[in-house]
């Protein structure tokens, strides 16, 4: 490979601080004109996913977090509002969870939040908490993300005599995911062993009419918030589902959406050469031949984004893992994610 290569397959975007790097990828220079009829397709299918054509047919569906970050594009004055009103919402409430406006029964401010949800309901936070949270944040987050009681336990000895200061935020879009429920009457049990209500420490991110939604309305709730059916799980991180533990962390959530909103810009574009996703994706399907037939491994070099392969195992497998294809052919396929740390994990991955 001689430098006109490197610089030829190295894509730069400097106002948003990005480059992205496909040089060992090993793509013929006219790897894009054998792909063109593909490419077109994928443009104008993503068009009519913004314009909000159904795009899952099983459920009558549309696909809509694009719309999250950017909600002029929303097909719709309503879904434009469910957009902006709950942000709204967030902040505000954010805003009286940080002065003590709304506080625990016993008085003080909440110091501590639990997350309960599985998933794309909790692996989005985590990743967030994880990066952007730290040392510094409004509240120390913990999270039941699993249904094992002894996880559960330790971070319930963790938090000790403050769990009167803890507010459970529990997320789940039906509100009949077995886990989170599960987590959530351990959170019920705990709070009353500790001779407090439970409903006074306690929101919800779910569904409209959801179980969960019903349950928080029946058990006074200090707040719920709602998920729209046309943001999925996995792409819920833009959601209320991200958007109200990082408020409750005090992280700046209109920077968040400025900044993929920026991104998406950036990977709308129909010129090949400067649309990183587009050529992301050609780099996949050429590596894989269009089927997966090689892995992809995640290695964060930056202790902070190690949930990042995780993260993206989630929105990868589930996305691309399908068992037919948009004609119905059956194929089978899809693009297995593995990684972990960088400095630790590249020597089995490289060396395997």
């Amino acid at each position: 490979m001689n430098f006109d290569t490197f610089t030829q397959s190295l894509l730069r975007y400097p106002d948003l601080g990005f480059s992205i790097d496909f040089s060992r990828m090993d793509i013929p220079s006219n790897y894009s004109e054998t792909m063109a009829s593909k490419i077109e397709k994928a443009l104008s299918d993503l068009q009519k996913l913004e314009a909000g054509a159904i795009a899952n047919p099983d459920e009558g569906r549309m696909v809509g977090h694009y719309w999250l970050r950017n909600p002029s594009l929303a097909p719709t004055a309503e879904i434009r509002a469910q957009i902006t009103e709950p942000i709204k919402a967030v902040k505000e409430f954010a805003q009286k969870i940080h002065s003590g406006e709304i506080a625990p029964p016993s008085g003080g401010i909440f110091e501590n939040i639990i997350i309960i949800g599985i998933g794309g309901s909790a692996l989005g936070p985590q990743l967030i908490e994880e990066a952007l949270g730290g040392p510094k944040a409004a509240v120390k987050t913990y999270f039941f993300d699993n249904t094992d009681p002894a996880g559960i336990d330790t971070d319930l000895a963790t938090i000790g005599r403050s769990l009167g200061k803890s507010l459970a935020v529990v997320i789940s879009k039906s509100g009949g995911t077995a886990e989170t429920r599960n987590g959530m009457l351990e959170a019920k049990h705990a709070y009353k062993e500790a001779g407090l209500d439970f409903a006074k420490h306690a929101i919800a991110v779910t569904g409209e009419d959801s179980k969960l939604y019903k349950f928080a309305q029946e058990e006074g709730f200090i707040a719920t918030f709602p998920m729209e059916d046309w943001v999925g799980g996995r792409t819920s991180i833009l959601s209320t589902v991200g958007l109200v533990p990082m408020a409750l962390q005090d992280i700046d959530i209109d920077a968040m959406l400025a900044g993929a909103k920026a991104m998406d810009e950036k990977t709308r574009s129909s010129d090949v050469s400067q649309n990183a996703a587009l050529q992301l994706a050609l780099a996949w399907y050429h590596a894989g031949n269009g089927k997966g037939e090689k892995d992809l491994v995640i290695l964060p070099y930056k202790d902070s984004l190690v949930l990042f392969s995780k993260y993206l195992q989630q929105l990868i497998m589930e996305s691309l893992g399908k068992a037919e294809d948009l004609d119905g052919n059956t194929v089978n396929q899809g693009l297995a994610v593995y990684g972990n740390k960088g400095s630790t994990d590249q020597h089995a991955y490289v060396q395997q």
